[in-house]
């Protein structure tokens, strides 16, 4: 005899919330590619390599942005017979992108910076105009920080967008930091410097990002679950006997499933206990774990020991 059982639990903004939240992103996209505009047009026109390494960091941040308020619009649309765990891999896909993108900002970035190391006369640089257009980053990333504080708070996704845009904030900071130096002491490889330090901070969201998108994608177990915990707090509830073909995955990032077979006391069956034992068993790995989706299939002693391919 088997009760194949499965309970979920929503952890989703209010649409009141989530309306909210979708405003700030579109007012911040806004700022920010306005800003990414003006950076490149003023890399091009002061010479600066470090204008043009802070608009490829604030080009990956807007596609985190971008996929930031894709998750919130995708999050609330149904599943579908084609799609039983609805659109959410497309913040994984998202991701990916990001992550390429970021790679490629770093590629060109590095070279370029050691070539103008290696020969200043290459990237002579306007440090006027390049001090004013990093300032006017400054205070958009500064601007889009307070739009964004609002719903950092309540919001996986709104507390990555806000910790993107701090890091273009970072950025800027530095470009101006090298713009000063080079027109107080002539030194234009503080520009190559710099370069070079915006580089080091977008390596490891870059490693960061494809490191997530490889662990969903194939499925592996999210990172900070401890299987051998669940599988302790699964067992200590009354009436299990013991699990197997425990499965720990995650849709996306923050949206972790779970499957189990739970073998269970004849008890269990006998007194109508199984709701019961299921409401406990959603219940802990909501609570204690995060687990937005849970799965189990309780089953008798005697059906457990002659189930084929069993897994741990």
């Amino acid at each position: 005899m088997s009760d194949a059982h499965g309970h979920s639990h929503s952890h989703g903004l209010d649409p009141q919330a989530g309306r909210a939240n979708r405003a700030r992103l579109l007012i911040t996209i806004g700022i920010v590619m306005v800003v990414l505009v003006i950076e490149v047009i003023g890399g091009i026109f002061s010479g600066s390599l470090a204008l043009f390494a802070d608009a490829g960091h604030m080009l990956s941040d807007l596609t985190g942005l971008l996929v930031a308020l894709v998750a919130l619009s995708v999050a609330a649309r149904p599943a579908t017979d084609a799609q039983t765990f609805g659109h959410r891999r497309a913040e994984v896909f998202g991701a990916l992108a990001n992550g390429l993108i970021l790679l490629l900002v770093v590629a060109f970035v590095v070279v370029e910076a050691v070539t103008r190391l290696l020969d200043p006369a290459v990237g002579a640089v306007q440090a006027p105009l390049m001090l004013l257009v990093a300032s006017l980053g400054a205070v958009a990333n500064a601007a889009g920080l307070l739009v964004l504080r609002g719903g950092a708070k309540d919001s996986i996704n709104m507390r990555g967008a806000y910790l993107e845009v701090l890091g273009d904030l970072v950025g800027s900071v530095a470009v101006i930091v090298a713009a000063i130096v080079i027109l107080l002491t002539g030194f234009e490889r503080a520009d190559a410097i710099a370069s070079l330090a915006i580089a080091a901070l977008i390596v490891p969201r870059a490693l960061s990002l494809l490191r997530d998108v490889i662990r969903v994608l194939s499925q592996g177990t999210p990172r900070g679950t401890d299987v051998a915990l669940i599988r302790e707090h699964v067992i200590s509830k009354p009436g299990v006997v013991s699990v197997h073909d425990v499965h720990v995955w995650s849709i996306t990032p923050g949206s972790n499933v779970f499957s189990a077979h739970v073998v269970v006391d004849p008890a269990v069956f006998s007194q109508n206990r199984t709701d019961e034992l299921l409401d406990s068993l959603s219940a802990c790995l909501a609570d204690h774990f995060d687990v937005a989706h849970s799965t189990f299939q309780l089953e008798p002693e005697e059906h457990a020991d002659h189930e084929v391919g069993q897994h741990r």
